[in-house]
């Protein structure tokens, strides 16, 4: 008798599309059809508004320097959580997916509390004249809480499995420790390093709830994006939340399409090499 590789494949491939309708699918076709009403003279004033253009900013520019500390950050927590034993190694190592085990709202009532200049954090940056709390730079450090877990998570793992004659077979052809790392390990790295980038951006575009306690929320200076949709949802304006909504999915679709791309060259970089 003709047997399938996995036993049930059939049906467990049905539930699984099934489920991938019903929760990705599903609602943004929904979103696209309420932004398809509009014509395109009403959507691209809805987009290009003011108001919308400064959120973009605000968002994309946070969100492009978070993902950017995150991918050196990362890189290094991830480096030193794998290559070195000290004590509270485990502990450091848990507390990396503390952000995807809080909720968000409390993390940014958290993170208000340590940065405004009565807090631990925000007393001591105010004496420096730095003010986070109600600017960019606390959208910034939200984001960076938020999404450093990607990046930390898609570089570990690879990391590990790296086989180490490589390294020593570079050694003894007289590497010094940045040319192993550059021209050894990094190339290894790029891919898993460009999904997390991808992710963390993704993640960051999209965050609400860490950034709207700590941003002070005012129109065209620190307005996010996520925040415009949902005040235009309370004031029963879907239209406009679709269409501002559709311009945050398109933005993330091409950044996983361009990572996805680029993510292909590297794998093909390193089976040649």
């Amino acid at each position: 008798m003709r047997r399938n590789v996995l036993p049930g494949l059939r049906l467990s491939l049905g539930v699984t599309l099934l489920y991938v309708s019903l929760i990705v699918v599903l609602p943004l076709a929904a979103l696209v059809f309420k932004a398809s009403t509009l014509g395109p003279v009403d959507y691209w004033q809805i987009v290009s508004s003011s108001r919308a253009v400064a959120s973009y900013r605000v968002t994309v520019l946070a969100a492009l320097a978070a993902t950017l500390f995150n991918l050196f950050f990362g890189l290094a927590l991830a480096w030193v959580l794998v290559r070195y034993r000290f004590p509270g190694r485990r502990i450091v190592d848990a507390m990396v997916d503390l952000p995807f085990a809080l909720p968000t709202a409390v993390a940014g009532i958290s993170l208000t509390a340590l940065f405004t200049t009565n807090g631990v954090f925000g007393a001591f940056l105010s004496d420096f004249g730095i003010k986070v709390a109600y600017t960019p730079l606390g959208i910034m450090i939200a984001m960076c809480f938020t999404s450093l877990p990607f990046i930390v998570r898609t570089v570990q793992p690879v990391l590990e499995d790296l086989d180490p004659a490589l390294e020593e077979a570079a050694q003894s052809l007289g590497g010094s420790d940045w040319a192993i790392f550059r021209k050894v390990i990094l190339p290894l790295l790029t891919p898993a390093l460009l999904a997390g980038v991808s992710l963390s951006f993704a993640r960051s575009l999209g965050e609400f709830g860490a950034i709207i306690f700590i941003a002070g929320n005012q129109p065209m200076s620190t307005e996010i994006t996520a925040l415009l949709i949902f005040i235009r949802l309370e004031e029963y304006d879907y239209q406009a939340a679709a269409a501002i909504a559709s311009v945050l999915l398109l933005t993330a679709f091409i950044m996983l399409a361009l990572t996805n791309w680029l993510q292909a060259r590297a794998l093909r970089y390193t089976a040649r090499n």
